[in-house]
């Protein structure tokens, strides 16, 4: 699997520049050398700048999808388990998949259209979430919101929070998934 490994390291040198610098130093040429390809090595995989944000949109969506999976089957409790997992998930995201996450600022930036893979996850995730037992829909999509404002925030680095209070947040957002028969 040599192509995907270099297909891996194109996608993670594209969302490095897009984090770091802006959609603007986005370049083929600039991936390329980022990635320490030659530009036909990048054309092979990625034909222009669109295919190649597209793959990033792609790249990430395949990334949240399987964690969401990976979490909710994971999880022995039927109560809020999908709620539950996006909240670990974009938790987990905010941190180790920041660059990855550029990849929606580039393809809002050049083509918004490319940004479907991922409305239509979060489309499934918001269907998975609203019928999660034993949590309302309400709450559960407040919880979804809250998460996602947490991940946003950090991406953009506006507000972020210190290490302790951030863990307090995702504690309270758990506690939330669970059954709460007094509520």
């Amino acid at each position: 699997m040599p192509r995907e490994s270099k297909r891996h390291k194109i996608l993670e040198a594209a969302a490095l520049i897009v984090h770091n610098q802006g959609t603007d130093a986005l370049t083929l040429d600039a991936v390329a050398k980022q990635a320490e390809v030659s530009k036909g090595g990048l054309l092979y995989h990625f034909s222009s700048k669109e295919s190649l944000v597209k793959g990033l949109v792609e790249h990430m969506d395949t990334i949240y999808r399987e964690n969401v999976e990976g979490y909710a089957n994971a999880d022995q409790e039927q109560t809020g388990k999908w709620t539950r997992a996006l909240v670990n998930t974009m938790y987990k995201a905010g941190i180790e998949n920041k660059e990855i996450s550029a990849g929606m600022l580039a393809a809002q930036g050049i083509n918004p259209q490319l940004l479907k893979p991922l409305q239509e996850t979060y489309s499934n995730w918001q269907e998975q979430i609203q019928q999660d037992e034993g949590i309302d829909e309400v709450q559960a999509t407040i919880l979804r919101l809250a998460v996602d404002g947490l991940w946003l925030s950090e991406i953009f680095g506006l507000g972020t929070l210190d290490d302790d209070l951030r863990k307090k947040v995702l504690e309270r957002l758990l506690q939330h998934t669970h059954n709460h028969s007094s509520e």
